[in-house]
């Protein structure tokens, strides 16, 4: 599903990785992981894909929420045993959305 952003200015984090052949709990942390993202003050959405390249999209109000996100205790859990367990590779890049459109039916 494509996220519901508002206006622009707001910041998109893209997360992208390539996956090890590990799961030992990988979908239900990367479930709670969106679930805990949502209750973050400052949260705007979140739109995900995988086909071999993982690339997943999160929205935010400012720079300070996604420091916030960052150093949540949980999501520091995460990664690390992302770094350990599940990621060959991954590239995190945080962009500010000035403009934005779109098309529906």
């Amino acid at each position: 599903m494509i996220a519901s952003t508002p206006k622009p200015p707001y910041y998109a984090v893209i997360f992208s990785t390539i996956r090890t052949t590990v799961d030992d709990g990988y979908l239900e942390t990367a479930h709670r992981m969106e679930e805990l993202a949502k209750l973050q003050p400052g949260y705007l959405g979140i739109e995900s894909a995988r086909d071999g390249l993982g690339i997943t999209v999160s929205y935010w109000e400012s720079l300070e929420t996604i420091l916030n996100w960052k150093n949540n205790v949980e999501h520091t859990v995460a990664r690390e045993k992302g770094r350990a367990l599940w990621y060959k590779k991954y590239q995190l890049r945080i962009c500010k959305v000035e403009h934005e459109y779109g098309f529906e039916k």
